[in-house]
């Protein structure tokens, strides 16, 4: 028997439909601002087995909403367990980031990406946790489910391991345009096989990180990034999807012609000329800035006010540009989320 939402805001802002105050969440919500995060992980030989294993992922998971108040729980995982699923495994090194032993330079490497695999079987932990997510959480918020997008799936596929212009990418996409391609497909086929698999364990609503959109022209966006996207988009339809691409301004009106519910907003990007643009047709999240939060309890206070009165509908759903800083105080983000809970919609 399914359980009954306490609190369905975030869903029902997602879907356009009458909401009493405007939902707020966190993106890296659940993570290293909080004492009780860093108490779990220092208990753990690292990142990837905190990842893996869902007991600590669901605990770290409740923690925002037992500690900071928010309208919904993401599950904690990493949008790269989609690579390792596909046979590229990797490491996440401290004070490094993540890097791949395996990456795919040339028709010769397709092969290591697989396709034809069992979901449940390779990234049946991510599955898990959400199952015991919502058993633990007794509906008193939603869980988000999430996955990153194609186009930054492949440049850690490409790369193997971060990079401030991903030029290995870019590069790739004007000298063999076909293998990119057939690199994108792959990875859109596995990760709308895995966003299902993630419906099916309970997530009530998705969101799709394509982190590295803005290293793109619009032309070559549209070309390599936005057409997987729509792909998704189009194969999601049983719960609200969230679009979320960091620095793709000049192709929001394009994105918001996908089949989503919502599209995030990050910081540079101005909520009233996009809602100018699209009307009423799609929810928008975002997008105070993250530096914001560093910030006096006071100019939160004001900045998020200010965010609140730039709304001209209630579709919306409060959040940051972009994840929240692991040097941020907690209390920084109580005052951003309590604001945004005591705020009055005007419409």
């Amino acid at each position: 028997m399914e359980t009954i939402l306490k609190n369905d805001l975030i869903l029902r802002a997602a879907r356009g439909e009458n909401i009493e105050r405007y939902p707020v969440w966190l993106m890296r919500q659940a993570g290293r601002i909080l004492p009780e995060y860093r108490a779990v992980r220092s208990s753990l030989s690292g990142f990837k087995e905190l990842v893996e294993t869902p007991k600590y992922a669901a605990e770290v998971t409740i923690q925002p909403v037992d500690i900071l108040g928010v309208d919904a729980a993401i599950i904690f995982s990493d949008i790269l367990v989609v690579p390792e699923a596909m046979g590229l495994e990797y490491q996440m090194i401290e004070q490094k980031g993540p890097w791949f032993e395996k990456t795919i330079k040339s028709e010769a490497d397709l092969h290591l990406a697989e396709v034809d695999f069992d979901i449940e079987d390779r990234l049946g932990y991510v599955l898990e946790a959400i199952k015991l997510t919502n058993k633990e959480l007794n509906g008193r918020v939603p869980l988000i489910g999430f996955a990153g997008a194609p186009w930054t799936i492949f440049c850690y596929m490409v790369e193997g391991k971060g990079s401030k212009t991903f030029s290995e990418s870019r590069k790739m996409l004007y000298t063999n345009p076909t293998l990119s391609h057939q690199l994108l497909d792959r990875i859109t086929n596995v990760t709308i096989k895995y966003l299902k698999a993630q419906i099916k364990a309970g997530a009530h609503m998705l969101q799709l990180f394509d982190s590295w959109a803005g290293i793109l022209g619009t032309d070559q966006y549209r070309e390599f990034s936005l057409k997987y996207i729509q792909k998704i988009a189009d194969a999601i339809n049983e719960v609200p999807l969230t679009i979320f691409s960091k620095g793709a301004i000049n192709s929001l009106e394009e994105i918001a012609l996908s089949k989503c519910n919502t599209i995030g907003l990050d910081w540079n990007m101005d909520i009233a000329e996009f809602r100018s643009k699209i009307g009423e047709t799609r929810t928008i999240q975002g997008n105070l800035d993250p530096c914001a939060l560093y910030s006096t309890h006071t100019q939160i206070e004001s900045l998020t006010n200010n965010l609140l009165d730039s709304f001209t509908s209630k579709r919306h759903i409060v959040n940051l540009g972009h994840g929240v800083y692991p040097d941020v105080d907690p209390d920084k983000v109580k005052t951003f989320i309590n604001t945004v809970k005591q705020y009055n919609i005007k419409y």
